[in-house]
């Protein structure tokens, strides 16, 4: 499946962002989807993940009640609602899946087997 990221930008602390991931290539609905974020100097780390239904989501603790995780099956697409941002969001955001037979939550990057190309996301504060 290829996954094209988009809605990244520069925004002021407390601002909003929507991140979108359209697939295209395969079912969508066959893949956990979820979105990671790498600082510079950090290593890739996890945000959120939604299930292939829908019916199911997780998030890290630093992005809890803030960001939310959402998909349209019938637009292949997932969606990541990013609210009361702060500088410390400021990464490069990839989206990426991972088969359903797979575990969820997934939160380490090795058990997606699709990645996007990456979307920056800018805090200033």
């Amino acid at each position: 499946v290829q996954l094209q990221a988009s809605g990244g930008g520069l925004v002021q602390a407390g601002g909003s962002l929507r991140l979108s991931c359209a697939a295209s290539g395969r079912t969508f609905s066959n893949y956990h989807m979820g979105w990671f974020r790498q600082a510079p100097g950090k290593e890739r780390e996890f945000v959120a993940v939604i299930s292939w239904s829908g019916g199911s989501t997780y998030y890290a603790d630093s992005v809890k009640g803030r960001f939310t995780i959402s998909r349209d099956n019938a637009k292949n697409t997932v969606y990541l609602q990013m609210n009361s941002l702060k500088p410390e969001d400021t990464a490069v955001y990839y989206c990426a899946a991972s088969y359903r037979r797979n575990d969820f939550p997934g939160q380490r990057p090795d058990q997606y087997h699709y990645w996007g190309q990456g979307t920056q996301v800018t805090v200033s504060s």
